[in-house]
């Protein structure tokens, strides 16, 4: 398995599988509103190839701020369905975990499955509002650093300006 980081060549090939793994209309969620006209963090866009160099999975993370605070909203993530099962999902979002606080990043954010999402040391969080329709019980966040969502509260919003990001092809 190879581990590699998102190129703007993989655009197109990264949105096929993520067109594959998830619901048409994936595009309509409400974290989506938060990733129109922002480009993902580069260094945090990753992916595995199998020995045959196909795609079987990969990852995003983009910049977003909770209430006037900078954070990074997780996802998505997605294997390729005859490779599930096999922990690769798990090895994206800690490697880009640890990218993310080795770039100096202190908190992510994400929507998702508590019992899923636990293991890599996210839980609810209180006080932090998605865009609706989310369910406030599926908000969830992960500290890079002790202490850094300590008082963070507040709406998550679009990016505005920093960050390393990569530019879509089309930009």
């Amino acid at each position: 398995m190879e581990l590699g980081q998102e190129r703007a060549e993989d655009w197109w090939e990264v949105e096929a599988l993520y067109d594959l793994c998830f619901a048409p209309g994936r595009e309509a969620l409400s974290s989506y509103r938060l990733r129109d006209g922002v480009a993902p963090v580069a260094e945090l866009c990753l992916w595995l190839r199998d020995e045959t160099g196909a795609l079987v999975a990969a990852i995003r993370q983009w910049p977003v701020r909770v209430g006037h605070s900078p954070a990074l909203l997780l996802g998505p993530v997605a294997v390729h369905p005859t490779r599930q099962g096999e922990g690769l999902a798990g090895i994206l979002i800690r490697e880009s975990l640890v990218r993310a606080a080795g770039a100096g990043w202190k908190r992510v954010v994400l929507v998702g499955d508590a019992p899923y999402y636990s293991r890599f040391g996210f839980s609810r969080l209180d006080g932090v509002e998605m865009p609706p329709p989310t369910n406030p019980d599926r908000v969830l966040g992960h500290e890079l650093h002790a202490g850094t969502w300590a008082g963070v509260v507040g709406p998550v919003t679009q990016w505005s300006e920093g960050g390393e990001i990569m530019q879509h092809p089309s930009v």
